[in-house]
C-alpha cells in the first residue's frame, strides 16, 4: 500500500494482492466496538478506513474519497462511536442523552441503511442512534428524538420538520457527517443543508465522503470545512477495476426487450436496472413482469412503505430485478450484487460512477452493461472523460426485438390497396375518406352482432287480396253504419 502525503492531503494507492497491514484492533479502538466487529465479521480494515479512522480519532476535519462498496460508512461511524463513548451513560433522563453527532445523507434508503450499520457498530455500548427520514409517519421519529439520542442519521428535509416542531436540538453536536456529500452539496439541497449548518455550533469536526468529488464541490466544501485533509484511495472518480463494463448499442424502440434478453442469457438472478425517469423505471418493470421476469420499481413517486418492501424483497431473493432511478444509486450495500444494467446512460457522469458502485463490491467481481441508442452520444463521451478510460462496445449477439416499430411513412404505404381486395377491384378514383371506411367496415364485418334483416322486408310493396265475398267486391260504396244516439232531457 502506497502512502503520498502532503500538509491537505492523503493519497492512497493500495497495491494489488497486498495482505492487510493493520487490523482493526490497533486503531484503539474500544472492546465494545471490537466485539461488536467480529460479530459483523470484520478484522481487516479497508485503505480508506485505514486512512480515515486515526484522522476522524484526532479530531480533524476530512474529505474523503473512495470508491464505491470500499466501507466509507464504517470509515466515519466507528470513529464517531468510539469519540463519543466519553459521553455515554446508562441514564434514563433525556437530558442525559443530547444529539452529539449528526449525519446526513442525501435519500431515505441511504440513511436507513447507515442507520442499520451504526446500529450494528454500537450495539454492546449505552449510545442510542435514531434515523430519521418523510415519507413515514413522524411520531416513532418524534417519541425516538425526546427519549434523547447521542447519534442521529437524517435527510435534510425530514430534520427540518422536526426543528421546526422542536422535536430535536442541534446545539450540542460536535461532529458533522455529510454522506455522499457531492449530492448533499447539489444546488437541490444547498438551501436546507446551510439553514442546517446555521444551527449547529461553529466548534464542531465536520466529515464529507463520497466516491466522486468535481472541482466545483470541493470549493465549496471549503466553505463548510476547516483546514481539511483530502483523503483518496486511488484517483479521483474511478471505477473500481473488478467491475466489467459493457455497452451495447441498440435502438431506442428494442431497449425493453434487450433488458430481458440480457437477463435470460445470462440467467440473472439478481439485478437493478437503471432508468433515468420514474416513469420509464414503472413502464419497463410492467414490461418485464408481463415476460415472466420477477420485477418491481422504486423511485421517488413510490411511497416510503413501497420503496423498502421492494427493496426488502429483492434483497430476500423474491424480486430478480430491481427498476430503479438514481434514488438507489448511492450507499445501497446489496450483498454479492453480481450486475447493474443501465437502461439509460444517466444525465450526470458521476451517477454512471455510483450506479455500477451497486455491484463489486467488498473486492467481489461484477458486471456493468450498459444501453446506448444514438441520441446518447454526448453522455458516453462524459462519462468515459470521467472515468478516464473507454467502455467496451459488443454486439448484443442472437438479440432479435420481439416488437419493431415502422416508420409513420411506411405504415400509410403498407395500407395503400395493391389493385385488388378480397377478390373485388378497388377504385382508384375513391376518396382516402371513403377507402378507410369500408376498410373499417370490412374489418369489423365477421365480428357484427347486428341481427339478420328479414328479406321479405326488402321487397316490392304489392296490394293484398281481399278475403270479402265476390257480390262485395263490386260494390263502389260503403255502407254508413247508422249510430244510434241518446237525449237526457232534465225537467
Amino acid at each position: 500500500m502506497t502512502e503520498i502525503k502532503s500538509d491537505s492531503t492523503l493519497t492512497i494507492l493500495p497495491e494489488p494482492e497486498a495482505a492487510p497491514a493493520v487490523r482493526f484492533d490497533e486503531f484503539g479502538l474500544s472492546a465494545d466496538i471490537l466485539r461488536a466487529l467480529t460479530d459483523q465479521g470484520y478484522i481487516y480494515p479497508t485503505p480508506i478506513q485505514v486512512a480515515a479512522i486515526p484522522v476522524v480519532l484526532a479530531g480533524r476535519d476530512v474529505m474523503g474519497a473512495a470508491q464505491t462498496g470500499t466501507g466509507k460508512t464504517a470509515g466515519f461511524s466507528l470513529p464517531i462511536i468510539q469519540l463519543l463513548l466519553a459521553h455515554a451513560n446508562s441514564s434514563a433522563s433525556p437530558a442525559r442523552h443530547p444529539v452529539r453527532a449528526l449525519i446526513l445523507t442525501p435519500t431515505r434508503e441511504l440513511a436507513d441503511q447507515v442507520a442499520e450499520n451504526v446500529k450494528a457498530y454500537s450495539r454492546y455500548t449505552p449510545l442510542r442512534s435514531v434515523v430519521v427520514f418523510g415519507g413515514v409517519d413522524m411520531s416513532a421519529q418524534t417519541a425516538s428524538l425526546r427519549a434523547g439520542v447521542e447519534i442521529v442519521i437524517a435527510t435534510p428535509g425530514r430534520l427540518l420538520d422536526h426543528i421546526q416542531q422542536k422535536t430535536v436540538s442541534l446545539s450540542q453536536v460536535q461532529l458533522l457527517v455529510m454522506d455522499e456529500a457531492d449530492r448533499m452539496l447539489d444546488m437541490g439541497f444547498l438551501p436546507d443543508l446551510q439553514r442546517i449548518i446555521n444551527l449547529l455550533p461553529k466548534d464542531r469536526q465536520s466529515l464529507m465522503f463520497s466516491a466522486t468529488f468535481s472541482s466545483e464541490i470541493k470549493k465549496l466544501a471549503t466553505t463548510f470545512l476547516r483546514n481539511p485533509l483530502t483523503i483518496e484511495v486511488a484517483r479521483s472518480n474511478a471505477t473500481a477495476e473488478n467491475v466489467t463494463q459493457i455497452l451495447y448499442e441498440v435502438k431506442e424502440e428494442e431497449k425493453r426487450d434487450a433488458v430481458g434478453f440480457i437477463i435470460r442469457e445470462r440467467h440473472l438472478k439478481q439485478v437493478i436496472v437503471f432508468s433515468n425517469t420514474k416513469i420509464g423505471a414503472s413502464r419497463l418493470a410492467v414490461h418485464l413482469v408481463k415476460t415472466g421476469v420477477k420485477a418491481s420499481a422504486i423511485h421517488g413517486d413510490k411511497s416510503q412503505s413501497e420503496r423498502m418492501a421492494a427493496l426488502d424483497a429483492f434483497k430476500r431473493g423474491e424480486v430478480e430485478v430491481l427498476v430503479a432511478t438514481d434514488v438507489a444509486a448511492r450507499g445501497l450495500d446489496i450483498a454479492e450484487l453480481p450486475c447493474v444494467i443501465n437502461y439509460d446512460l444517466p444525465y450526470s457522469a458521476e451517477d454512471y460512477v455510483h450506479r455500477i458502485g451497486r455491484t463489486g463490491r467488498a473486492g467481489a467481481t461484477g458486471d456493468a452493461i450498459s444501453l446506448m441508442t444514438e441520441k446518447d452520444e454526448r453522455l458516453l463521451s462524459d462519462i468515459e472523460k470521467l472515468i478516464k478510460q473507454k467502455i467496451v462496445r459488443l454486439h448484443l449477439a442472437g438479440f432479435v426485438a420481439s416488437t419493431t416499430v415502422v416508420p409513420r411513412e411506411a405504415r400509410a404505404s403498407s395500407r395503400q390497396p395493391s389493385g385488388s381486395q378480397a377478390g373485388r377491384p378497388v377504385p382508384s378514383s375513391k376518396d382516402d375518406s371513403v377507402v378507410k371506411g369500408e376498410r373499417r367496415a370490412a374489418a369489423r364485418a365477421p365480428y357484427s352482432s347486428a341481427p339478420k334483416v328479414d328479406p321479405w322486408f326488402l321487397q316490392p310493396y304489392e296490394p293484398s287480396v281481399s278475403r270479402l265475398p265476390s257480390a262485395e267486391k263490386t260494390s263502389t260504396t260503403v255502407p254508413v253504419k247508422q249510430v244510434k244516439r241518446a237525449i237526457l232531457l232534465g225537467g
